[in-house]
């Protein structure tokens, strides 16, 4: 099972620079996309509707910032559109894809990159209110795939220059302490470092331009149930859709 995950700096550029193209050939059972800057009824059928799919969107009130989308190519059982955080959840960041045994879940969370301390405490906010739903729905009987933008970087081999950035937002350590709770208190995994150690490997570039700068912000997080059915995690760069690269990632996993 083949999932790719991507951040679009909206979809408009991202599909006028080929992203449709490359990912159409890549015979993914899901398709996660976030930053879409786009409302779902503003985009035309082509290429946005691809036909071997069942594309869902969930768009902010403000169709010009932010919503999500996933593409599924097996009808799903039902689609849950945001958190249960009322002021977020207007921001269009969260869409999830159920059948009876999986969900998988795309993510748009709150970045406060180059920005001041209100917009700090506001993400913050937003991790406290998802650390407690990730507790709660690790006590259901079936298995999470959550892909997306966090706006985090875990690790110092995450972050190109680590000590230029220490006093960023996505690298700060209360934000990165959070990520350990989620990787050891909570039993989440981060399926890409499941299987890859190496400490280039970046998914997004602030500058936008790659070499530069480098930030692993992009995952897929899976229950520990999928731990062991994580087969293979690439980070496509050949090339360049948007500020974010694609993460693909396969899973050992049939579904039913």
């Amino acid at each position: 099972m083949r999932i790719i995950s991507f951040c679009a700096d909206g979809i408009r550029d991202a599909a006028k620079k080929g992203f449709y193209d490359w990912v159409s050939d890549q015979d993914a059972e899901f398709i996660c996309i976030q930053n879409l800057k786009a409302s779902e009824y503003d985009l035309p059928d082509k290429p946005y509707f691809m036909r071997e799919y069942n594309a869902y969107f969930f768009d902010a009130v403000d169709s010009k910032t932010n919503g999500v989308a996933i593409y599924c190519k097996r009808l799903p059982k039902a689609i849950m559109t945001g958190l249960g955080f009322t002021d977020f959840d207007l921001e269009g960041r969260y869409i999830q894809a159920d059948y009876p045994d999986i969900s998988i879940g795309c993510l748009l969370a709150p970045s406060a990159y180059n920005e001041d301390g209100k917009a700090r405490n506001r993400k913050s906010q937003f991790f406290n209110h998802y650390q407690n739903h990730l507790k709660k729905i690790s006590n259901k009987r079936r298995e999470f795939i959550i892909c997306g933008n966090l706006n985090i970087a875990h690790a110092i081999r995450d972050v190109q220059n680590p000590e230029a950035n220490q006093s960023q937002s996505g690298f700060l350590p209360e934000e990165r302490q959070w990520m350990d709770v989620l990787f050891s208190d909570v039993g989440y995994v981060d399926a890409f470092r499941a299987i890859n150690n190496d400490a280039d490997e970046y998914t997004w570039w602030p500058s936008g331009e790659r070499g530069e700068d480098g930030w692993r912000v992009d995952y897929q997080i899976v229950s520990a149930g999928m731990r062991n059915r994580i087969e293979y995690g690439a980070i496509y760069k050949s090339q360049e859709f948007s500020s974010h690269a694609p993460l693909i990632m396969d899973y050992d996993y049939e579904m039913e």
